[in-house]
């Protein structure tokens, strides 16, 4: 008995569910600024319609974000953007560990369209980065993609306080998220229709630069976030 298959993929295949988890892992380590903004956007407004401003801005915001990944993955298929989307995706694999969002200017939505507005808006602003990365970590596959967003965004909103506290306090799961965000980015490199002959061909090479991707990016995001504590001890100290 055959299996399911959406999009050229067996929806019911171990395959499906690795390449799902990917795209929802990393749709919620990148999401963690966003959904501190749908909480400030709403903020303003009283319990009953924060609730109805939340879930009517997650479903926009899901919208929005489906069709522009399903864009971007469109985009990939035109030659030798595969690769420059695995190089872009390398850069926020390294921006993930050593980048500070500030999102206190925010301004919280009067009204509860004008909330739900925000929500969208600045979802749709601040996303490109997860829009890029789960792009790659689906690999030309828009039913992950958009099984995954649906799954990961609204996991986003309501959780998101118990999720940041998490990689707050435990803070090597965003060196195994860059990491892995690094890993995608590889298989972005190595799979562009360009060069996908000659790494096919010598596979020892194509996981070289794979592991050697995820290790530079996580050394460099090691010695920036460390150079940047030195930093910050100093100044409280002076």
């Amino acid at each position: 008995m055959g299996g399911l298959i959406l999009g050229g993929i067996d929806i019911f295949s171990l395959q499906f569910f690795v390449a799902l988890a990917n795209v929802i892992f990393v749709d919620l380590l990148l999401a963690g600024d966003n959904a501190i903004v749908i909480g400030m956007a709403a903020r303003n407004l009283d319990t009953g319609q924060q609730k109805k401003a939340i879930i009517l801005g997650t479903a926009g915001a899901v919208i929005i974000r489906i069709i522009a990944t399903v864009l971007v993955v469109k985009l990939l298929q035109i030659p030798w953007l595969f690769a420059i989307g695995g190089a872009l995706l390398l850069w926020i694999s390294v921006k993930l560990l050593t980048d500070h969002n500030e999102d206190g200017n925010v301004k919280a939505g009067k009204t509860l369209m004008g909330a739900v507005w925000t929500i969208i808006l600045a979802d749709a602003a601040m996303g490109l980065d997860n829009v890029i990365a789960v792009a790659g970590a689906a690999h030309g596959h828009i039913p992950l993609v958009i099984i995954g967003l649906i799954i990961s965004v609204p996991i986003v909103v309501w959780g998101s306080t118990l999720f940041i506290k998490v990689i707050d306090r435990f803070q090597w799961i965003v060196y195994i998220g860059s990491a892995v965000l690094a890993y995608n980015a590889a298989k972005m490199i190595t799979e562009e229709r360009g060069l996908h002959t000659f790494f096919e061909h010598s596979p020892a090479i194509k996981w070289s630069l794979i592991l050697t991707c995820m290790v530079l990016v996580v050394a460099v995001g090691y010695i920036v976030r460390a150079r940047s504590s030195q930093h910050n001890q100093q100044e409280q100290n002076a």
